[in-house]
């Protein structure tokens, strides 16, 4: 039953989020912010994609353990694209609030994001193993945290400062999705069911994108 029921979350979860960034891509037109937004839908249902397909045949087949390689491949994409994701919100800012300079900021995120992939590369990861190491999942997830509460910050900041309520709780979204992230990374190896944590996860992400998606709907100007 959980391999059925989580097989089709992760399935819908995937047309739909790659579908709604496809049409606002097609739909975008000259408006910078709507195409990023569908770049970053599409790369976060691609991304997400090497890791969920391969889990969704192990758990229809031979089992999670059997099929650790594809599945530790897929978490070592998804975590790359992940991090790009964030590079690509953090340009949605930027967009929106049409903000110039800040080169400290910008090279933060930049330098965050490169730490975090090339973190990612280490081979003390033991992406292949079922049980990989706890220690270097906490060490590559410390620069995408930092990147993580920056954009909630930036997010919250420039929303109330312009009265945004169509973003108004962006950051919400994103402190959701780190929060139930957290717990998965710490304790998924010792505590299986707490890898449950990453559907909700999974809609915050949602959430996201369909905040983007109904700007477009509106078809409102950058403020």
């Amino acid at each position: 039953m959980q391999a059925i029921m989580e097989t089709l979350f992760d399935a819908v979860y995937l047309i739909g989020v790659i579908t709604l960034g496809t049409v606002m891509i097609l739909k975008s037109k000259n408006n910078k912010q709507y195409k990023l937004f569908g770049i970053m839908a599409v790369l976060l249902g691609a991304g997400d994609a090497f890791h969920l397909v391969p889990r969704a045949y192990a758990l229809l087949t031979t089992g999670l353990e059997a099929n650790a390689a594809a599945l530790g491949i897929g978490k070592f994409i998804t975590s790359i694209t992940m991090t790009i994701f964030y590079v690509i919100l953090y340009h949605i800012w930027r967009q929106r609030y049409n903000i110039k300079g800040q080169n400290g900021l910008t090279f933060s995120i930049y330098g965050l994001s490169i730490i975090r992939i090339g973190l990612c590369f280490f081979p003390q990861n033991d992406w292949l193993n079922y049980n990989p190491s706890v220690s270097w999942g906490i060490y590559r997830n410390i620069p995408f945290l930092i990147m993580g509460i920056i954009i909630i910050g930036i997010f919250y900041s420039e929303a109330k400062k312009h009265v945004d309520n169509n973003f108004k709780y962006m950051w919400l979204a994103i402190v959701l999705s780190f929060a139930l992230y957290i717990p998965v990374v710490l304790w998924a190896n010792t505590i299986p069911w707490i890898g449950i944590l990453m559907i909700p996860k999974t809609l915050a992400y949602v959430w996201v994108v369909l905040m983007g998606y109904k700007e477009l709907k509106k078809g409102q100007q950058v403020i």
